[in-house]
């Protein structure tokens, strides 16, 4: 029988030195801003360059390109549901939080994670879907204040919400169509006004749902 002076002590696991995470960071940052501009297959080299560290140091923190878009995307939605949260706790009028809402998603670019969730990856992650799951609870938790206070009309979803956002915000890469953004808050706040409670029209079909935009994708979406 063994004494407890035997027992070999706990490995203390070292933590990332201060510089190592400002550098993984400096990453994130260079590679969403260039997957906007130029697409998630832009040269990792050229995201190193931007972040101003050296090739090594960013295969070292993400040995595969999906590892850094995984990154990347749990990056930007985690920046989206702190703005949702932030227009929760901060507008008074739950249409204005929506409207909020809206705008500062389309400032971080959530119409990125379009052409980025087409890449070849593991979509089902679990740092993946525990990300999406709170972002769309957040969302869920504005539109129905929005909606029970009479503010929004009741014949949308956030699943409608969710597409108009990232079709309106969706980046062009390759195109020459650079001085685009300057309209995509005044086609947002357009698109809002249709939002707006009481409705002056009746929508065709049925309210988009998540749930049901995941069912019709398939089970990679």
């Amino acid at each position: 029988m063994s004494s407890s002076a035997d027992v070999a002590p706990a490995r203390r696991v070292p933590r990332p030195r201060a510089d190592a995470l400002r550098n993984r960071e400096r990453i994130v940052t260079a590679a969403r801003e260039m997957f906007v501009e130029s697409g998630a297959q832009v040269p990792l080299d050229e995201i190193a360059r931007r972040a101003g560290v050296g090739n090594a140091t960013l295969y070292r923190n993400f040995p595969e390109r999906a590892d850094l878009v995984r990154e990347v995307i749990l990056s930007l939605t985690a920046r989206i549901t702190e703005r949702a949260a932030e227009a929760a706790e901060q507008e008074s009028d739950p249409f204005a939080a929506v409207r909020r809402f809206v705008h500062a998603a389309a400032d971080e670019r959530v119409g990125a994670l379009c052409p980025m969730l087409d890449g070849d990856f593991d979509k089902d992650h679990p740092d993946l879907l525990a990300g999406r799951s709170r972002l769309e609870e957040t969302v869920q938790e504005l539109v129905d204040r929005a909606q029970t206070a009479g503010r929004m009309r009741p014949d949308v979803g956030v699943g409608d919400l969710m597409i108009a956002v990232s079709q309106l915000t969706r980046p062009l890469p390759g195109t020459a169509c650079l001085n685009m953004d300057r309209f995509v808050h005044r086609h947002l706040q357009v698109f809002l006004d249709g939002l707006e409670a009481p409705a002056r029209s009746e929508l065709p079909g049925c309210a988009a749902t998540l749930e049901g935009l995941r069912g019709e994708a398939g089970p990679a979406s």
